[in-house]
């Protein structure tokens, strides 16, 4: 009698499993989609997972759509498995993107706070600080821009891109994309309204385009000046001056002074560059700024000795040890010190002083008895930190009160600086600046005429120091 096999039962499966499987996979779908349209350098790879996954899922499933039964085959998963498999492949992607990506839900149009993250990726949560699902959106993201896209996102279909900007003491610039996604059925635990929202931080290629927009525009600007004079220099001597040696020695210095100016104005405009594209980029080493103002002092004292100006530093009793990059914590210190000299007379003095172990308000606090103070940059107050400030001041002629909000504008001279009087390129405290924002400090200007100025530059100390004066 010859051996019979009985086909096993299998259970069909229900048709809420298939509506959750079935979900799950158009929405794994949808997201790879609209991660193409946001990745076009990607399109291709994101496109194929789509059908890949899609294709799986449905042929896969095709025998438990149909409720017919069937024997178990060897390497074939179980029931059910297949399409976990394809969810766990879309998840793993999702958290790949480097991009952080939400996916956001919302019932009604009119309740704003029912707007919820369904799902976030590992770049969103270190962004955001969220969980994996179930923050109110509101509560992470509140540029208005971006909430009123997720709502047509979500009720209107609506596809939308939005550029913004996060406020605090660095700017970061943003685009957000938002993509509705299909919803699923009524009866189902997703019935409501899906939407992508994907954020790309694109604040270095926002800078890069500004940074080549500015430095067009100022070296045009400012290096005319000293080219026509070169040119003119250049025809009188090749003209009726060709013979006068007095002339001619006196035509070439003059040159010469113009050449150094575009060469110091050209370095400055590419260190200003090149500091402004790192501003959101907190520094990670250590510098001393009693030693930094050292030596300093130490580098400018051929020029003092030049000028007839003494230099009187006072390092303070402790070290001041600081968060920063030292080439650039020695360039904020050089640029105060010379615009110190620049305005000090023959034979007066400038002061330089550093202090450490500072609470804000007492690097807040003022240093100029009589004189106008204002902020130019302001670093977040927090009660745990402390700071590192050196002050620079002069005993110049002063500057009037309307002057000192525009000092750290590029090329802006006070008075006697267009001239030539004084030599410059009208970008040292710019680059002061952005020097100071980029460790996050803060900068001081007091002045008031006939009682000279005083810049402080005050900075973060570092962590091991404030723990051990704490202990």
């Amino acid at each position: 009698m010859p051996y019979e096999v009985s086909p096993s039962p299998v259970a069909p499966i229900s048709t809420s499993r298939l509506w959750t499987v079935g979900a799950s996979v158009g929405v794994a779908i949808a997201v790879l989609v609209a991660l193409a349209f946001v990745h076009p350098d990607l399109a291709n790879w994101l496109l194929g997972g789509a059908v890949v996954v899609g294709a799986s899922a449905w042929l896969l499933n095709a025998p438990a759509r149909s409720g017919a039964a069937s024997a178990p085959v060897a390497g074939v998963p179980a029931e059910g498995e297949p399409d976990g498999e394809a969810v766990d492949l879309l998840d793993r992607v999702f958290e790949t993107i480097e991009d952080p990506l939400l996916v956001v839900s919302g019932g009604e149009p009119d309740d704003i706070a029912g707007r919820r993250i369904v799902m976030a990726n590992a770049a969103a949560r270190d962004l955001l600080r969220i969980q994996r699902q179930g923050a109110l959106l509101v509560q992470v993201i509140r540029e208005p821009g971006v909430l009123e896209a997720v709502d047509e996102a979500l009720f209107g279909g609506v596809a939308r891109t939005t550029d913004y900007t996060t406020g605090g003491q660095r700017d970061r610039r943003w685009r957000a994309w938002t993509r509705p996604l299909p919803s699923g059925s009524s009866e189902g635990p997703q019935g409501q309204n899906l939407a992508l929202v994907v954020l790309r931080d694109e604040t270095d290629a926002r800078r890069i385009e500004m940074m080549r927009v500015d430095f067009l525009a100022n070296a045009s600007h400012e290096l005319r000046t000293p080219l026509a004079s070169l040119s003119g220099f250049i025809e009188t001597l090749k003209g009726h001056a060709r013979e006068d040696v007095v002339a001619r020695d006196r035509f070439l210095d003059i040159m010469a002074a113009q050449a150094d100016r575009m060469g110091r104005l050209v370095a400055d405009l590419l260190s200003l560059s090149r500091i402004e594209l790192n501003e959101h980029i907190p520094p990670s080493g250590r510098v001393d700024l009693d030693r930094a103002a050292s030596d300093v002092v130490d580098a400018v004292s051929v020029l003092t000795q030049e000028k007839g100006v003494a230099v009187d530093l006072d390092r303070g009793e402790a070290r001041a040890s600081i968060s920063g990059d030292r080439d650039e914590i020695l360039q904020v210190v050089q640029n105060l010190l010379d615009n110190a000299v620049k305005y000090s007379q023959p034979g007066g003095t400038v002061e330089i002083s550093v202090r450490s172990d500072l609470s804000f308000d007492e690097a807040w606090a003022p240093r100029l008895t009589g004189a106008t103070r204002l902020p130019l940059v302001t670093p977040d107050r927090a009660s745990d930190v402390l700071y590192a400030a050196v002050t620079v001041r002069d005993h110049g002629p002063g500057m009037a009160r309307e002057h000192l909000p525009r000092l750290t504008e590029r090329f802006y001279r006070v008075e006697g600086q267009k001239s030539g009087e004084r030599q410059g390129t009208g970008l040292g405290l710019a680059i002061v600046k952005h020097i100071v924002n980029r460790h996050q400090g803060g900068l001081i200007v007091e002045s008031a005429p006939g009682l000279g100025a005083a810049f402080t530059a005050w900075f973060p100390m570092v962590v091991e120091r404030r723990e051990m004066r704490s202990a």
